[in-house]
């Protein structure tokens, strides 16, 4: 499968999540489908749950519809592909699969991002600002600020991978990784990466800084805004409507740095793959879980559209 030369690369080599993956295939296969089919059924009875309830319209649970939206899109950009490779016991990804894949993945998980942070916005104004809530998170306000997103992560996901398409590969062809990461496509390449590892690193101080600079602000207001609340009682109401959210955070940030951390402690890169796997599969997962079980609202609405399920 060597190409002729350094450009005409076609298909990389996934090596998946461990050197021994071969003695465990059905079991890691069992896991990622009940994991993803779990994603899929969870953020999708958020979404019915919400649109469903008329309860339910307003800007705080719109965001997290789209979030629910975003995880369903991140979980299907990776793990179908994976399981297939299980299924057929092949490892084999194309040059144009794998480009595509890059794509989607840098776009929802940027996505995601930037809606976490716009969702801690919305309980700053909420808390910090009851009174004028319903006048600043206006519909006109939640709709531009999810289209701002979007426009975002689609240019910041182009130049991501347009920037991978000028590099060349040599014969080394294999990603030690379960889906196409950006930053191994780029160590696999021959010719100069300066540029790239410009734009990346660029791009993750202001998408992924940015917002963390930006939930942190709202957060300290919050907590501000709460410390002057003289009842105990409106204190633990206030900081309940954030739990779910400040959890989801907290979970998908301390993933992420715990999985920088391991790759840069250990230099092994299926160590990296494999805690990867807590906010690229996990978290999605577990968002639907955080939000209905904490939230009574949620749970009122998934009961509703159960009965209507049932009649």
């Amino acid at each position: 499968m060597e190409p002729d030369n350094d450009t005409q690369i076609l298909e990389f080599l996934l090596l998946g999540l461990s050197e021994e993956e071969v003695k465990v295939q059905p079991l890691i296969f069992g896991l990622f489908l009940s994991t993803y089919l779990t994603t899929m059924f969870g953020n999708l009875l958020i979404i019915l749950a919400i649109t469903s309830d008329a309860h339910l319209h307003t800007p705080m649970y719109f965001f997290l519809s789209n979030l629910s939206f975003v995880d369903i899109c991140f979980t299907s950009t990776t793990i179908p592909k994976m399981l297939w490779n299980i299924w057929t016991q092949s490892k084999v990804i194309s040059y144009k699969e794998c480009i595509t894949q890059i794509y989607f993945l840098i776009l929802f998980a940027v996505l995601n991002i930037l809606l976490l942070t716009v969702m801690a916005y919305d309980r700053f104004v909420a808390i910090c600002q009851p009174l004028h809530y319903t006048v600043i998170m206006n519909p006109q306000l939640c709709g531009l600020l999810v289209l701002i997103s979007w426009i975002i992560s689609v240019l910041n996901s182009l130049l991501q991978s347009l920037m991978v398409l000028r590099l060349s590969f040599c014969t080394n062809i294999e990603i030690p990784h379960f889906f196409c990461e950006l930053n191994h496509m780029v160590q696999l390449a021959c010719s100069d990466t300066f540029f790239n590892n410009i734009v990346m690193y660029f791009a993750a101080v202001l998408l992924c800084g940015g917002p963390f600079f930006g939930i942190l602000c709202s957060y300290s207001k919050i907590v501000s805004s709460v410390c002057r609340i003289s009842s105990a009682q409106g204190k633990y109401k206030a900081f309940s409507t954030c739990a779910s959210h400040l959890t989801i955070v907290s979970l998908f940030y301390c993933t992420m740095l715990g999985v920088y951390l391991s790759s840069a402690a250990t230099h092994n890169a299926h160590s990296s793959a494999t805690a990867s796997v807590m906010y690229t599969v996990i978290t999605p997962m577990l968002n639907p879980f955080i939000y209905s079980l904490r939230n009574k609202d949620m749970k009122r609405a998934l009961k509703e559209l159960f009965v209507k399920g049932t009649i």
